[in-house]
């Protein structure tokens, strides 16, 4: 997937390019990022480089997009997916969509927006029949506005 410049995000004074993550952008903030979003601990280099290189043998099965806010090379948002090859639909795909987090300093200016909308474009090349997303209650109004329905109940079940 190309990336992209979008000028028009954030008004004539922020510019921002959407792309997939580099191995510099722990560098930019990332790590930092995601501590918007949940708990990451801390992560070495050594470790986020182990971890980039395993995210990126998947290749297009396992997509991390960020924006990067040009003025400051700061990384403003991310998402992830991943595809799930399934015996189901014809050896159907299901992309899921995980970890979308805008900085706080950079909401309002359509970035998580944006973020959605390249990893679904992404599902839709790789052939995906589905998207899923889980969200909070609070999150669930943004994520209609993307385009996506409420649909059947998420469990799940965290091991220490």
């Amino acid at each position: 997937m190309a990336e992209a410049t979008n000028s028009d995000i954030g008004g004539e004074n922020q510019s921002f390019k959407i792309r997939r993550l580099e191995i510099s952008d722990k560098r930019k903030g990332f790590i930092e990022l995601l501590g918007q979003l949940t708990v990451v601990g801390s992560v070495t280099d050594e470790e986020f480089d182990r971890r980039f290189d395993e995210i990126s043998s998947y290749g297009d099965d396992h997509v991390i997009c960020v924006i990067e806010e040009e003025s400051s090379g700061r990384i403003a948002a991310t998402g992830s997916v991943m595809i799930e090859k399934k015996f189901l639909r014809n050896c159907g795909k299901t992309g899921h969509i995980e970890d979308v987090v805008v900085d706080s300093r950079f909401r309002g200016k359509h970035l998580g927006k944006k973020v959605v909308e390249f990893l679904m474009d992404h599902c839709r090349s790789m052939g995906c029949y589905k998207v899923l997303l889980d969200c909070s209650v609070e999150n669930k109004a943004f994520y209609e506005k993307c385009g996506l329905i409420h649909k059947g109940i998420q469990m799940s079940k965290y091991f220490d």
